[in-house]
C-alpha cells in the first residue's frame, strides 16, 4: 500500500493527525526533500528506509515504490503542504494504477493557508473579494495562454502566487496588467510557519523592490489584493438581523 500524505507547510505540528499516524507506521518513506521539513522523519521508525526525492527521477520514485510493495512494505510518499496543489501526484497514481498497487490520499494543510495565518488575513471579506484564485507565473513550466497573470488579474480578486517568487519583477509588470494597481495592497510570505518565517507587506508597486531588499528569491507564496487592507463589510452571518437555519433574526426596538 502507497500512502500519499501531505506534510502541511512547513511546521512540524501541522501536519495532520492521520498524516502523523501514517508517518509513523511506515516501512518506507520517500519525501520532497526541497521543501518538506525533515524534522518530520523524527517521527518515523528506526528500521525506516528513507529517500529524497528531490534527487530521484519519476521512474526511480516508482522504482521504490514497487520494490516496497513486492516485500509486502507500507510506503508514505510525504509531499509538501497539500499535494493537489503543484503536487505531480497525479503521474505517480496514474503509474500505480497501471501497475496494479494501491493507493490512497491524506490531505495537508497548504502553505496559501499558512501564508493567511502568518499575516493574520482572511482571504473572502465581503464586498472585498469573494474568489480565491491561486496560480502561478509561467516559467519553465509553462501555463495555459488562458490562464497568463495578466488574463486572471483583470478580475480583480484575491491572487496567491505559487511558484513565482523568482519572477517578482515580471509577476509585477505582469499584475499591473489587470485590475491592480501601483497601490493595490499586496505581501510576501517566505517559508510560512517555519521557525525563520518572514513577511513583507507592500503594494503590487513595490512588490519588486521590497522583495529585493527582503533578498526573497524563492520558498516565498505572493499574495495580493484588497483584502490586505482594512475596509470591509461584517458578515451578515453574525448579523443580530439575519435569519439563519440556527438563529432567528432578532426585531429592532
Amino acid at each position: 500500500m502507497v500512502h500519499f500524505v501531505g506534510a502541511g507547510p512547513g511546521a512540524v505540528d501541522l501536519i495532520t493527525v492521520r498524516g502523523q499516524e501514517l508517518l509513523r507506521s511506515a516501512d518506507v518513506v520517500i519525501y520532497a526533500g526541497s521543501l518538506v521539513n525533515p524534522e518530520l522523519l523524527q517521527m518515523t521508525k528506526p528500521n525506516c528506509r528513507i529517500f529524497n526525492s528531490a534527487r530521484m527521477t519519476l521512474d526511480e520514485v516508482l522504482d521504490e515504490m514497487k520494490k516496497a510493495e513486492s516485500e509486502g512494505l507500507v510506503t508514505v510518499r510525504l509531499h509538501t503542504g497539500d499535494m493537489s496543489l503543484y503536487g505531480a501526484i497525479r503521474e505517480q497514481m496514474d503509474a500505480l494504477d497501471e501497475l496494479g498497487i494501491a493507493y490512497d490520499d491524506t490531505p495537508g494543510v497548504s502553505s496559501f493557508c499558512g501564508a493567511a495565518s502568518a499575516l493574520n488575513a482572511e482571504y473572502t471579506l465581503p464586498n472585498v473579494s469573494q474568489t480565491v484564485i491561486i496560480t502561478r507565473k509561467a516559467g519553465r513550466t509553462p501555463v495555459p495562454e488562458r490562464e497568463g497573470i495578466p488574463s486572471l488579474a483583470q478580475h480583480g480578486s484575491t491572487m496567491v502566487l505559487f511558484l513565482s517568487s523568482g519572477m517578482i519583477p515580471a509577476l509585477q509588470e505582469d499584475l499591473l496588467q489587470g485590475a491592480y494597481t501601483e497601490d493595490t495592497p499586496a505581501a510576501i510570505v517566505y517559508k510560512a510557519t517555519w521557525p525563520d518565517e518572514k513577511t513583507v507587506r507592500c503594494t503590487v508597486g513595490t512588490l519588486a523592490d521590497e522583495a529585493a531588499k527582503a533578498g526573497i528569491t524563492k520558498t516565498a507564496l505572493v499574495l495580493v489584493g484588497d483584502f490586505l487592507a482594512g475596509d470591509y463589510e461584517k458578515s451578515r452571518l453574525y448579523d443580530p438581523s439575519f435569519t439563519t437555519e440556527f438563529r432567528k433574526a432578532k426585531e429592532n426596538k
